[in-house]
């Protein structure tokens, strides 16, 4: 089965005054993936329009949109997407992940060290590094002998058990310890914090950042995080497996109404927007998103 999606994203920021605008790189298009997701339309329109622009994919393989002002000046800088993306459902398969205690055989037999290999989502990155009380959590709830895929399952049940979801909790900024301590925060913090736990206990973990349908199926509640860019987990299940993806904010696993735009280490790697302005006086950012599905249409490859 194949959901259609209409994705408009807006992103702007405003300045106190007129700015010189810098350089930005920009992660904000859903990625291709075989057999999972695939974009027919992909839009990315800047205001004012950039005097230099490129577009590439970093080391974890996103596509990057490279753009800079050569000294102009402005008193914002707005940023519209639109994207028309095929989501695949994909079956539930057999748990057949190791036990935990095997993970690190598995692992060290893996020699690849691309973007993609979990050999990179096991150490501190530059947002989620190691908080005690975070491994404690997750270690009164896994056992040597549970396997990896179930052991990601609890984990992200329970977190999402233990938090509360508050929008305004916390900000981009706020640590993952800080975050757990007050047991509140949003999908970013709930990312976090499971990436962090689950690499207490050896499981390669990242982070995916991406879009969640605005309208939920009939009869079914509204999924939080839907009218943002929503956050979630990646984590390697060893090598018959791999990766796979759960939302903690929701307690599922990533479903067909899940967009991907972006895989990495934490947030730090997959921004929407992150450069060099600068500016003096008190600015403003705001964002909005749309996820409509489409009617449906002839399955693609």
């Amino acid at each position: 089965m194949t959901t259609r999606y209409d994705i408009r994203l807006k992103i702007f920021y405003t300045y106190g005054q007129s700015t010189s605008l810098g350089h930005h790189v920009i992660r904000m298009q859903p990625l291709e993936l075989p057999r999972r997701q695939r974009v027919s339309i992909r839009h990315l329109e800047i205001s004012p329009r950039p005097s230099e622009r490129s577009e590439g994919t970093d080391f974890f393989g996103n596509r990057v949109v490279s753009i800079g002002f050569g000294g102009r000046t402005a008193t914002g800088i707005e940023f519209q997407l639109k994207a028309w993306v095929e989501r695949r459902s994909q079956r539930a398969g057999l748990d057949i992940s190791p036990a935990l205690a095997r993970l690190p055989v598995e692992l060290a037999s893996i020699r690849d060290l691309d973007g993609s290999s979990p050999h990179h989502f096991v150490p501190p990155s530059p947002r989620v590094g190691s908080v005690p009380e975070i491994g404690a959590f997750v270690r009164d709830i896994v056992t040597p002998d549970m396997t990896v895929m179930e052991a990601v399952t609890r984990v992200g049940l329970a977190l999402h058990e233990e938090m509360g979801f508050l929008p305004g909790a916390t900000d981009a900024d706020t640590p993952p310890a800080e975050a757990f301590r007050q047991r509140k925060g949003v999908c970013q913090d709930y990312a976090h914090i499971m990436i962090s736990g689950l690499r207490s206990v050896g499981i390669p973990a990242g982070y995916v950042s991406g879009f969640l349908r605005t309208l939920p199926p009939e009869g079914q509640p509204r999924l939080e995080g839907a009218d943002a860019m929503h956050a979630w987990v990646r984590a390697w299940c060893g090598r018959e497996i791999g990766w796979i993806e759960y939302d903690p904010t929701n307690a599922m696993t990533a479903s067909e109404d899940h967009i991907v735009v972006a895989y990495g280490r934490d947030y730090s790697d997959v921004s929407p927007v992150r450069g060099v302005t600068r500016m003096s006086g008190i600015g403003g950012t705001g964002h909005s998103v749309d996820v409509v599905e489409l009617p449906a249409g002839p399955a693609t490859g």
